[in-house]
């Protein structure tokens, strides 16, 4: 019988975001090349980032190709002003993997205390459904499509929430077209030129 587990990470909010990330739940811990978010390297997520701040998607990647640069990733997204976590804080996984689909979330993240800690946020960027369905179950936002956004009034200010592609290799796009996606919505929340 399945057990629960609960989130392994700490939430990672820069005191400067203005991009809240939120995917669901880590994958196994055996699957990680590093201790931090979207570790595994059959992820895209920090390709998705080299190609479209570096035009480079090995830029987060160390030389061995067998791990993600984790002090990179952090500074970048320290410098950036990109907060990450994920909506899952305790779940239930009915298989040995991170898909959404066997994901049961026990207990979800306190997305209106995280807010609250992120003063400069206005933008909230949800990476898969699970994500999605979740916070949509907390904040009055009405559920944007993949790669479009939906705006809503959150304690006096007008904030963005973002459906993007997952960057998993499960979901079928090709990592230029999911960079792409990502692209137009770093333009838009002012963390690109």
């Amino acid at each position: 019988m399945p057990v629960a587990e609960d989130h392994p990470l700490p939430l990672f909010l820069p005191f400067n975001a203005r991009l809240l990330m939120l995917g669901s739940f880590p994958p196994p811990q055996r699957r990680w090349s590093m201790d931090f978010y979207y570790p595994n390297m059959q992820n895209d997520m920090w390709r998705i980032f080299g190609l479209v701040f570096f035009e480079d998607k090995d830029y987060f990647i160390l030389p061995s190709k067998k791990a993600f640069n984790k002090e990179r990733i952090v500074d970048f997204l320290s410098y950036k002003g990109i907060a990450l976590g994920d909506m899952g804080m305790k779940v239930i996984r009915k298989k040995e993997n991170a898909s959404d689909q066997f994901l049961e979330i026990i207990t979800a993240l306190d997305i209106e205390k995280i807010l609250l800690s992120l003063p400069e946020c206005k933008y909230i960027a949800l990476t898969g459904q699970k994500a999605a369905d979740t916070l949509l179950r907390i904040l009055p936002v009405t559920e944007p499509k993949v790669e479009a956004y939906s705006e809503f009034g959150y304690k006096g200010k007008l904030m963005r929430l973002y459906r993007m592609p997952s960057t998993s290799r499960a979901y079928p796009k090709p990592l230029i077209e999911k960079s792409k996606a990502y692209k137009i919505m770093f333009e838009e929340c002012g963390l690109l030129p």
